[in-house]
């Protein structure tokens, strides 16, 4: 892989990242409400509002708001939480680990479930055993997310009792068992995304001259599907997995919410009822970095399946 490919898209994510900087900061302070008031509650004095919005800087004109606000970040300081009184880049690395464990796991479990049921509907195709997955899977895409997660941890959380019904664990093996509700409800969702992107294109591939040639040679079955079929069909699976992870962390946002889970999608939550101006742009950014460097590493896996996106 040459080295300007891979410098020129990180340069791609600089304008990406200001952008979002920006806004950010604007939309933010669109929010309804004030966020002194919602930190003080509703019997403070004006007086004591008042003097609440010039210690958070609230009284400065936006312009100047958004020069400290971009000094600070220079920094690497993103402020304190203005209802918890904690840093915010404490807070994020307290809790991003938790996410990220969380977006990882599901991911996993959608690629365990898809590879294998896409392979089989698309080599049983036009069978009931193909109808059954894909009809599955529609059922599962026009859910949401909540509703998913609502039903799972009813039935096999507090009905049945097989999973815990919130938390985090503190080994592995705890983060595993305590996730694996959360991890199903996102994964299964991303899961129907991929079968039917995946079931498609391994039909396509299925009909190429070179898989054609490839079993004229003689080889097995298996090893025409995994050597040439299934190695082009994933190009544009693997694509559309890096553009869905951004939706894979959003959905984190409500699922750990539902399940009590100590990530920063429920510290974001708190934190746009609570008008925390400092941590919600916190945690935005951060998102959209780590969304920016999940589009990066899906493009440089797809030019490593496909050479000549490099030269495009």
């Amino acid at each position: 892989m040459r080295a300007t490919y891979v410098i020129k898209r990180l340069l791609q994510i600089i304008p990406t990242f200001i952008a979002v900087l920006i806004l950010v900061f604007l939309l933010v302070r669109l929010l309804p409400g004030d966020p002194a008031s919602a930190i003080l509650g509703d019997r403070a004095t004006p007086e004591i509002v008042e003097r609440t919005r010039r210690e958070l800087g609230l009284d400065k004109p936006l312009p100047v708001q958004f020069g400290i606000f971009v000094q600070n970040l220079l920094r690497g300081d993103l402020g304190e939480s203005s209802s918890l009184k904690v840093p915010v880049f404490r807070l994020i690395v307290e809790r991003l680990p938790v996410t990220l464990f969380l977006s990882a796991y599901a991911a996993l479990i959608a690629v365990l479930l898809a590879v294998p049921l896409a392979v089989l509907a698309a080599v049983r195709r036009d069978t009931w055993v193909d109808s059954l997955i894909r009809g599955v899977f529609q059922v599962a895409l026009s859910l949401p997310v909540f509703y998913v997660a609502l039903q799972l941890l009813t039935l096999l959380g507090a009905k049945l009792g097989w999973f815990p019904i919130g938390g985090y664990g503190d080994s592995l093996k705890d983060h595993l068992y305590h996730l694996f509700l959360p991890a199903l409800t996102l994964g299964f969702n991303l899961a129907a995304i991929l079968v039917r992107t995946l079931r498609n294109s391994i039909l396509e591939v299925l009909t190429a001259e070179y898989v054609e040639f490839a079993r004229s040679k003689g080889l097995q079955s298996r090893v025409v599907m995994l050597r040439h079929v299934l190695r082009n069909a994933l190009i544009s699976t693997v694509t559309l997995l890096g553009l869905n992870i951004g939706a894979l962390i959003g959905g984190a946002v409500i699922t750990e919410s539902v399940f009590a889970i100590p990530g920063v999608g429920r510290l974001m939550i708190d934190s746009i009822f609570g008008r925390d101006y400092p941590v919600i742009q916190g945690l935005t950014l951060v998102f959209a970095v780590l969304v920016s460097l999940v589009f990066l590493m899906t493009d440089l896996i797809h030019a490593r399946l496909d050479p000549r996106v490099e030269h495009a």
